[in-house]
């Protein structure tokens, strides 16, 4: 823009697309600008100049625009990078900002969506940004209801469909007389396009023989570490692979029998009442969660499970809409995937849509041991949610541990998988670590590894000789006594 393009804005003043502002010291309310510009059909704000269209100028350094670019960046989201200039006019500096209209409504400043009424700036009502937030997902072709290329209807595993038919059946009361290639087209699996079958994303990720093929990364990965510290070599990690309905099953089976239980007796009754570490419908609701919510067109990552002694780290690709925030999202509702959402829900995988994370803190409110409520981080780019343990489990884990490596005795308690893993040895004192994660299930090839270690120094075993040729040997078989 240059000088009298300049001078003819000012003349016509402020009004829907024209904001004046007299200096950078209202940096929020520029923020806020850009926020109801970008919602409404872009715009200029001129710094430098009064409400009434006087030039004032503002005194411009060698790092004012990265200042100001950097913050915007930082305070506007969806992010967002507005040209800006500077012009000058009787020697008295102007900054141009122009904001062209976002495809990505509602555009926030500082956490709040803006919208421009005239020559004001207002903040939007939470009724209009619902209304903005669901035009955007008519108007948008969700990811899971895109054709995925170069996959066909063989690559579907009726197996799959038949337990998805005989869970349904179950859980509706309902039989289910229609043909695969029927209900898949009623569930949005499948298309007919000019007269062939063509398989949706949605329909590979739930019932394909293989989704790796398409989606290197539809895997979870499940890590489990021995202290609270991050920086740590973790004890067994173990990767799941399989359609979306076996990677629920699979992980939720691994991580509920890897947590602690307590016990307590119960007043009026014989058997003491079980306790574990965290509600099991928590765990299966938020894993569920991970992988209906995660972002995958993300190619480059996949859902990762950590578990410590004293919490368990839920992590999916995708960061929060717009809309979302952690404090709100309990009461909104949202789906990133909503036809693999339709599908669960039909067989109860998942809630009706906003009740999952009710049921999530209702189950927490129960536990007879009052954990703190989850932590949601928004990165941007991932979500991560935290489950705590109760903090009387987390203390009698540690004290329990205390004890044990300050006991003077010849007895060490051995993990179940390090129990196997003697007793493998027993059997055969040349097998390999390969051999070893093959045989003893429920652990791979590096918790072997770890598990190994740990045995050789506690001196349960040793190594004599290499890898190839060489074989284990038990030192101690008192060592390798029951739990305390």
């Amino acid at each position: 823009m240059n000088k009298e393009e300049l001078m003819e804005l000012l003349k016509g003043g402020e009004g829907e697309n024209l904001e004046f502002k007299p200096g950078l010291s209202q940096l929020n309310d520029i923020l806020c600008s850009i926020s109801a510009l970008a919602n409404k059909k872009g715009g200029k704000i001129l710094i430098g100049i009064t409400d009434s269209g006087k030039i004032t100028g503002v005194e411009i350094g060698r790092d004012t625009i990265e200042r100001l670019t950097n913050k915007i960046r930082d305070c506007i989201e969806p992010r967002m990078y507005p040209a800006i200039s500077i012009e000058k006019i009787d020697d008295r500096g102007i900054i141009i900002i122009e904001v062209d209209e976002s495809k990505d409504k509602p555009v926030l400043a500082l956490g709040r969506a803006y919208k421009r009424v005239g020559k004001s700036t207002l903040k939007m009502g939470r009724e209009e940004q619902e209304r903005i937030v669901l035009k955007k997902n008519e108007d948008k072709v969700s990811f899971d209801s895109e054709i995925c290329k170069d996959a066909t209807f063989n690559d579907i595993d009726e197996e799959s469909i038949g337990r998805f038919k005989r869970r349904y059946e179950e859980i509706n009361k309902i039989a289910l007389n229609s043909s695969n290639k029927d209900l898949l087209k009623s569930l949005k699996c499948i298309k007919e396009i000019d007269g062939r079958l063509k398989v949706t994303n949605a329909g590979v990720l739930l019932f394909s023989k293989n989704s790796q093929v398409f989606f290197p990364m539809n895997y979870i990965t499940i890590a489990r570490y021995p202290k609270i510290e991050k920086e740590q070599n973790y004890s067994d990690i173990k990767d799941f692979y399989g359609n979306l309905f076996e990677l629920i099953e699979l992980s939720d089976k691994y991580v509920r029998e890897n947590v602690k239980e307590s016990s307590k007796v119960v007043e009026s009754k014989l058997a003491r009442e079980v306790i574990p570490q965290y509600p099991y419908y928590a765990i299966r609701e938020l894993i569920t969660n991970a992988v209906i919510h995660r972002d995958y067109s993300n190619k480059g990552s996949r859902i990762i499970i950590r578990m410590f002694p004293d919490r368990i780290e839920f992590n999916s690709p995708g960061g929060l809409p717009a809309m979302i925030t952690p404090q709100n999202i309990v009461y909104e509702q949202y789906s990133r995937n909503p036809i693999i959402s339709e599908v669960l829900s039909r067989i109860k995988y998942i809630e009706k849509l906003g009740e999952g994370w009710d049921k999530i803190i209702d189950s927490i409110r129960a536990h007879p041991l009052k954990p703190k409520m989850p932590n949601i981080l928004n990165t941007g780019s991932t979500v991560i949610v935290t489950l705590f343990s109760p903090e009387q489990m987390v203390r009698e884990t540690t004290q329990k541990t205390t004890q044990k490596t300050t006991q003077k005795t010849t007895q060490k308690e051995l993990t179940e998988y390090q129990k196997k893993i003697v007793e493998e040895i027993k059997k055969d004192n040349k097998i390999t670590r390969e051999l070893l994660a093959l045989k003893i299930k429920g652990i791979s090839e590096d918790g072997i590894k770890y598990n190994l270690k740990a045995l050789i120094k506690s001196g349960i075993i040793k190594r004599i000789g290499g890898r190839k040729l060489g074989h284990w040997e038990i030192i101690n078989d008192d060592k390798e006594g029951k739990d305390e």
